[in-house]
């Protein structure tokens, strides 16, 4: 636990305080008597003042429960304006430390698991950016930077396990948890805090497909008025960000599966094959490819016969 203020520079009738000021901090649990937490340490004025001390072990047990801290500051005649605000903590047994910390990288974030324990409480996720950052790119689309450090808190409903879907690929991160029992007093949420967990590393590594392509329909036309015979493909477009192209793929009836499509890459969902033959039955498929070269699975198959001219 550790106070913080600023000590005044003057006394309550303006003059200013030469010498130093004598601070008295106590603490009070409930409506007891507020007891000294050390003995009084002396201040230049206008300086801040601090004070950290480890809870009492009366204190570091037992059910959790708010305690007030106050600090009094004494002239050199020993006269008080008072005592400060009340800074309020929670005091009580802290919540066992998380273990078995551990991460897997799925392609929609990191999920985190860890052993269960009896105990309802909030676990808190903190995350460091290990990476080094990256020149900043310039222009209003460019990407902003990651924050280093950064939290996720999890709710008391699930115990063992969370997904951080705010990563980034081709990053690594450190990963650390706690248990956290949070209560609410006179409308502010405290918090007693168990101790970290052994931290975890993992670079989150984009080895992911695409999702598959849905919606293939394919429409079979004669070749009215001079024109080739052919089949139109087309499908629903795949909004993943790092989407690259599709590959159209075709097989008779009974043969085997072979890419129709040209190297340079189809980045619309449509595709014109002309390369048919009247009267013959057309099977398709499409796959979607993202930045990395992976390559969803096939989508299901749309089939059409040419009609004869």
């Amino acid at each position: 636990m550790t106070l913080t203020w600023t000590t005044p520079k003057r006394n309550t009738d303006r003059t200013a305080i030469k010498g130093n000021v004598a601070v008295h901090v106590c603490r009070r649990e409930g409506d007891g008597p507020c007891s000294s937490a050390e003995p009084n340490q002396l201040i230049a004025p206008g300086l801040p003042g601090r004070y950290t001390e480890i809870l009492p072990a009366p204190l570091a047990s037992g059910a959790p429960r708010p305690v007030s801290y106050f600090v009094e500051l004494l002239n050199h005649k020993g006269r008080s304006a008072g005592f400060s605000n009340g800074a309020i903590v929670l005091a009580g047994q802290a919540p066992a430390r998380i273990e078995g910390l551990k991460t897997e990288v799925r392609k929609q974030g990191v999920v985190l698991s860890w052993t269960p324990d009896a105990e309802s409480t909030v676990v808190r996720i903190e995350r460091k950016l290990l990476t080094p950052p990256a020149k900043s790119e310039q222009g209003l689309l460019a990407p902003q930077p990651e924050q280093v450090n950064q939290d996720l808190l999890v709710s008391a409903g699930d115990q063992t396990h969370a997904i951080d879907k705010t990563v980034r690929f081709a990053e690594t991160y450190e990963y650390r948890a706690q248990r956290v029992i949070r209560v609410d007093v006179n409308g502010k949420t405290l918090e007693l805090d168990g101790a970290f967990s052994e931290p975890v590393d993992v670079e989150v590594k984009d080895i992911f497909p695409p999702a598959v392509p849905m919606g293939l329909v394919a429409i079979a036309t004669a070749g009215e008025n001079g024109g080739a015979p052919a089949i139109d493909l087309s499908w629903q477009p795949d909004a993943e960000p790092d989407l690259a192209s599709y590959i159209i793929y075709r097989r008779e009836e009974g043969g085997e599966w072979q890419r129709i499509s040209p190297e340079t890459p189809v980045v619309e969902p449509a595709f014109h094959d002309t390369q048919v033959q009247p009267g013959h039955t057309y099977h398709y498929a499409v796959t979607a490819t993202d930045k990395g070269g992976h390559e969803s699975a096939r989508s299901a198959e749309a089939q059409d016969t040419v009609p004869q001219p």
